[in-house]
């Protein structure tokens, strides 16, 4: 069983300029493909998908492809609520959301208001970096330090993971990467610790129920030891 699937959307750009297209085009149909795959998760019953969707370097990206991404996430937030309310789907974002625009924060915090009792998760990891977040909860475990309120000693991994962007979450059984990537690229380092890894040569945009399947069945043949001698069932 997967509890929480992560993904990271890469290949937008190649398969946009494989049929000479623009990259906001490919950016455009990965937005699209983002719809199936919740609904592939609520088949299968997996409660957590989160998303790569803009990580803390793509801010160095060309102004007019950030600034076509911002928009194209305005006009999914917009178009995706009456499907998030039909299927109990709760969003949330994971990483530093005051980077984002106004207009775009607005619209999350909007939607995430709307959603926040429902049980099924899309998280949307927005200005995120794994080392980001990490540094983020070793300043905060600092500041507390500090003030007296916590020992050097009493800080373990169950500590700093407290401190994390949603400390609620659990960590992803299985992480996802399209475009045949073989890399993390910053995304969720500390919760990766034990996670499967599946690369598919296939761009997000294709990543259809067959690849998806695919995925889910070869995580179903790795033996998970976390470290031990007998896999963990």
């Amino acid at each position: 069983m997967i509890q929480h699937l992560a993904i990271i959307m890469d290949g937008n750009g190649r398969w946009a300029k494989a049929r000479g297209l623009a990259r906001s085009e490919g950016h455009r149909a990965g937005s699209e493909r983002v719809r199936e795959v919740l609904n592939y998760c609520k088949d299968v019953g997996i409660k957590y998908l989160t998303l790569y969707a803009f990580s803390v370097e793509n801010w160095t990206r060309p102004k007019d492809e950030v600034a076509t991404l911002m928009s194209l996430l305005s006009m999914y937030l917009v178009n995706e609520l009456p499907l998030f309310h039909e299927n109990r789907i709760r969003l949330r974002v994971m990483g530093r959301m005051s980077d984002l625009p106004g207009n775009v924060q607005m619209a999350l915090t909007h939607v995430m208001d709307e959603t926040k009792g429902y049980d099924q998760h899309l998280i949307l990891c927005l200005s995120y970096g794994g080392r980001t977040e990490i540094a983020s909860a070793a300043k905060q475990i600092a500041e507390r330090v500090v003030r007296g309120e916590l020992t050097v000693d009493a800080i373990n991994e169950e500590t700093v993971a407290q401190y994390l962007y949603l400390p609620d979450v659990p960590d992803p059984e299985l992480i996802v990467r399209t475009s045949g990537e073989l890399r993390l690229s910053n995304f969720l380092l500390w919760q990766a610790s034990y996670a499967e890894f599946y690369s598919t040569p296939v761009c997000w945009p294709d990543f259809d129920r067959a690849e998806f399947d695919k995925a889910i069945a070869a995580f179903g043949k790795r033996e998970r030891r976390f470290g031990g001698v007998e896999a963990v069932k």
